[in-house]
């Protein structure tokens, strides 16, 4: 029986990931959360889920001792970062005057305020946080993107976008006054700012992408 393990963290919509991937799951995977790192890293795949603030976030992991544990899941597994949880594997966020991050990827997480126009190509303003739905490009032929078309809408809800040193890490891009990486993939790890729970069949076609990966791209 194939298993997938979400990092509990207290951070994250955790009870909306579940349900979609148990939704999206073949029949009879075992979908759990946990906060045991013996658990987590004997899983077959492994969900770090996320959203808030990164300070938050870095804290939570560091108090339930889950800091490791998310870098040797992603480094040995198929693994998926969404929201926040794509935001902290690089090793710096702005957020609350700087946050050391994860670490897994060179780069820093930005904030749009500061960096993106007042308004769009048709005059509308540009609300931070970007709420709600935005197109996402494809800049990798990545098995997660088997059945979604190019610039298919998922949900967003961020006020932050990951910059990776590594521009060939970038596995989709997003317009919102300037255009930036909202998916990224590297190896046996795939992580999009989106929310793929909340996104409709596209959402649910990623994650049932997800659980059928090898971790092979």
């Amino acid at each position: 029986m194939s298993s997938i393990a979400i990092v509990n963290y207290n951070m994250g919509n955790l009870h909306s990931v579940t349900k979609a991937l148990e939704h999206a799951s073949p029949e009879g995977t075992k979908v759990f959360l946990s906060t045991s790192a013996d658990e987590i890293l004997s899983a077959d795949r492994v969900v770090f889920p996320g959203q808030g603030a990164a300070r938050d976030c870095m804290r939570e992991l560091k108090n339930a001792n889950l800091i490791d544990v998310v870098r040797e899941a992603a480094t040995s597994k198929p693994f998926l970062g969404i929201c926040m949880g794509m935001q902290v594997l690089l090793e710096h966020s702005e957020e609350h005057d700087g946050v050391e991050c994860i670490g897994l990827y060179k780069g820093n997480t930005h904030a749009f305020a500061g960096r993106i126009a007042e308004t769009d190509e048709h005059g509308e303003r540009l609300k931070i946080p970007q709420m709600g739905w935005n197109r996402i490009h494809h800049t990798q032929d990545h098995p997660l993107w088997n059945g979604i078309k190019d610039d298919s809408r998922f949900y967003f809800v961020h006020s932050y976008f990951v910059d990776p040193d590594d521009k060939s890490i970038i596995a989709g891009t997003t317009e919102y006054g300037l255009s930036y990486a909202s998916a990224i993939a590297k190896n046996n790890v795939f992580a999009i700012q989106a929310h793929p729970e909340k996104s409709a069949d596209d959402g649910l076609q990623l994650l049932k992408n997800f659980t059928e990966w090898d971790g092979n791209i």
